[in-house]
């Protein structure tokens, strides 16, 4: 109990904090990555499959492991016409309300629709379905992207509850 407040959720923090700084580099990767099979397809004449499809995967990764980064830096899509102008409580019961109804079924039911799909890819060593493409075991690993996502949304939704539970208790 004699934990300062911020104690309870600093380090989920710092984890989406750190996880969002390390898979932002994957979008100077995506452009170096799309710059050589551009002149590699352009300039000689040679296709590289599994580059082209590393960058598609690279951006699906920016975006799906960068989510509880951005939900935690609140730069997430949210309507700001009334919560702008709200009290601090307020937007507290809003972010406690909107995590507990919206953010953790939602994440729990992605997880649960993805599960099969990816123990599946595990299961059967999936592969690309292009000749050339990413092999085995980059499309499971790639695919697992889709469960960790939603572990770590809603760990960063946790820390937005305690937060506003501490808002709302005012301390």
């Amino acid at each position: 109990m004699g934990q300062s407040k911020s104690a309870k959720y600093h380090i989920i923090d710092k984890i989406s904090i750190a996880t969002g700084e390390l898979v932002s580099w994957l979008t100077l990767f995506m452009v170096l990555a799309t710059f050589v099979v551009v002149v590699l397809r352009y300039v000689f004449g040679v296709g590289v499959i599994w580059l082209q499809e590393s960058v598609t995967w690279m951006h699906a990764a920016v975006f799906m492991l960068g989510a509880a980064y951005t939900l935690q830096a609140d730069e997430h899509v949210r309507v700001d016409v009334f919560y702008r102008d709200m009290t601090a409580k307020r937007k507290a019961l809003v972010d406690l309300f909107g995590s507990l109804c919206f953010l953790f079924p939602l994440c729990g039911f992605v997880f649960y629709e993805s599960y099969n799909y990816v123990a599946d890819a595990w299961l059967f060593s999936e592969g690309s379905r292009n000749s050339g493409g990413l092999a085995y075991p980059a499309v499971p690993l790639l695919k697992s992207i889709l469960l960790i996502m939603p572990v770590a949304v809603i760990l960063q939704g946790i820390s937005i509850t305690l937060k506003s539970i501490d808002t709302l208790r005012g301390r």
